[in-house]
């Protein structure tokens, strides 16, 4: 049994520490909108936050997070998450999702990327490019994600 405090909830899971986070959010609690995409870390579609930062779900372990908060995009585009809901209404004015696949990822490492920055500073292309890195769009919105996320920071400043 592990405990998970997930979007603000305590969890029980009973699985082996070594299941990835992605596995006990999507199997056990229900939680799908965090996606599998390659399994390695590679695409960034199980994006979830720990602790503040993006991290790749599918391959840390449920033990990796005993004792921290993992936040999904469940809670950042369904609540009354400040960032998550500047990112989300700049995807929506910048029509980025395509197929969608992706999109919850990316909004994740986004949402993580901006809270990280000092308030009202205004990241440069290639700040937001270094943030995105590792974000797989098979559908090539790349310049949508980043005009996004740059509105986004305007929004935020």
């Amino acid at each position: 049994m592990s405990a998970l405090h997930v979007n603000g909830r305590d969890h029980t899971v009973d699985a082996d520490p070594g299941t990835p986070i992605l596995w006990a959010l999507r199997d056990t609690l229900g939680m799908t909108g965090t996606k599998f995409g390659c399994g390695a870390a590679l695409c960034g579609a199980c994006t979830v936050h720990m602790d503040g930062q993006a991290i790749r779900s599918c391959i840390t372990p449920i033990a990796a997070a005993e004792g921290k908060k993992i936040t999904t995009i469940e809670a950042v585009t369904g609540g009354s998450d400040r960032v998550g809901a500047a990112v989300h209404a700049a995807w929506v004015k910048h029509d980025v999702a395509q197929c969608g696949y992706c999109q919850s990822g990316q909004i994740m490492s986004a949402t993580a990327f901006l809270q990280s920055l000092p308030k009202g500073k205004q990241p440069s292309t290639d700040e937001i490019d270094s943030a995105m890195a590792g974000n797989i769009c098979r559908c090539g919105t790349y310049a949508r994600i980043r005009a996004a996320v740059a509105d986004a920071a305007k929004t935020l400043a």
